[in-house]
């Protein structure tokens, strides 16, 4: 219960973190004690004007500059640091717009990066205003669907402390997304691999689909249980719901093992999946688990390392030992009582018979 609520609370933070980004209706950025902040300058073409990112109607091999004003409020130059980046989904089913290492999928035919460019580097001088430049080039034939990334903005070496070396970087994220008609596009999900790895060094198995179509899908819910081939007893199983997926993007959904050691052999992955306006996709994959798998991932399982700092014989032997020792204690005490008793009614015998 407490390893979900954990997880839990971060996707919700994680989400909490996007709506700000990307769902904000303001469009100027809060000065956050560091004197950067932003403005995004909605062209004519915006085509949800109540939101606070870039949504774009273009058309085939359209060509537009857009501009986001960037502001120092500081009495020192600054330097900010920018990534354009596709959407992607994370494990957790939680769209990332910023910098990351999730992989591309095969079917994103036309990546945000290769259509938006701009400076990698901007110098703001002190106290003034630059007027951040993002060129886009459409590809010339019509495109149903949608084109989404993110334009990432960083401070680089704002404060730093003296004793810890720790130096303190504000990051904001404009999201961007790129249209050219409104025909309604169907998900279509597909399975690619079954496979036993780690999340966050526990052992786990994960279930690599993709979303094969520029739309993004909402509301998705990922039911799995892993049992042995040939078998319907239930190894591992998880269930989770509320969950995002980009455009033409992939992800790896992982399936712990809660901390039990990871055993070669053959196994099959149940899999549904459902989204909203009744998206279903049920899988059935078999998959092996190799005996240098599990060697390697057990060996790395910090949950089987902990247990594994137990030695359990060694705890025997020292209570063991604790106990004989006290036994031998007590009957050395004992011993010497009645010792020192004897030597006492000695002595007062010999006494009277003195007097």
């Amino acid at each position: 219960m407490k390893k979900n609520f954990l997880t839990w609370l971060a996707i919700i933070l994680y989400i909490g973190m996007n709506s700000i980004f990307l769902s904000t209706t303001g469009l100027a950025a809060e000065d956050d004690g560091s004197g950067f902040t932003y403005k995004v300058i909605q062209p004519e073409n915006q085509h949800n004007k109540e939101v606070g990112y870039f949504d774009l109607r273009m058309t085939p091999g359209q060509e537009q500059t857009v501009t986001i004003k960037m502001n120092n409020s500081s009495s020192e130059e600054i330097t900010v640091e920018v990534a354009l980046n596709s959407a992607k989904t994370n494990t957790n089913g939680v769209i990332e717009y910023g910098p990351s290492k999730l992989e591309k999928d095969k079917s994103l035919k036309y990546d945000f990066a290769n259509l938006v460019k701009g400076e990698k580097t901007v110098k703001i001088p002190a106290n003034q205003s630059i007027d951040y430049q993002i060129n886009i080039k459409m590809p010339d034939s019509q495109y149903d669907g949608v084109i989404s990334g993110g334009i990432y903005m960083i401070q680089k070496g704002q404060t730093e402390s003296q004793e810890a070396m720790i130096k303190n970087e504000y990051g904001y994220l404009v999201g961007m997304i790129l249209t050219e008609t409104d025909t309604a596009i169907k998900p279509e999900l597909k399975l690619n691999t079954v496979f036993a790895e780690q999340q966050n060094y526990r052992n786990a198995v994960f279930i690599n689909y993709s979303n094969t179509k520029p739309v993004y899908i909402d509301d998705m819910t990922v039911d799995v249980q892993i049992m042995k081939k040939g078998s319907d007893e239930v190894l591992y199983d998880t269930k989770q719901n509320k969950m995002r997926m980009a455009p033409n993007s992939q992800i790896n959904f992982p399936i712990l093992m809660n901390g039990e050691k990871m055993v070669a052999g053959d196994y099959r992955a149940h899999i549904l999946v459902t989204t909203e306006n009744n998206g279903k996709w049920d899988w059935e994959q078999e998959f092996k688990i190799t005996d240098e798998e599990a060697d390697k991932f057990n060996q790395e399982d910090v949950s089987l390392l902990q247990e594994s700092r137990i030695n359990w014989i060694t705890i025997i032997f020292i209570v063991l030992g604790v106990l004989g020792i006290t036994v031998i204690i007590f009957f050395a005490v004992r011993f010497f009582r009645k010792k020192n008793k004897k030597k006492a009614r000695k002595k007062k015998k010999s006494s009277i018979k003195k007097r």
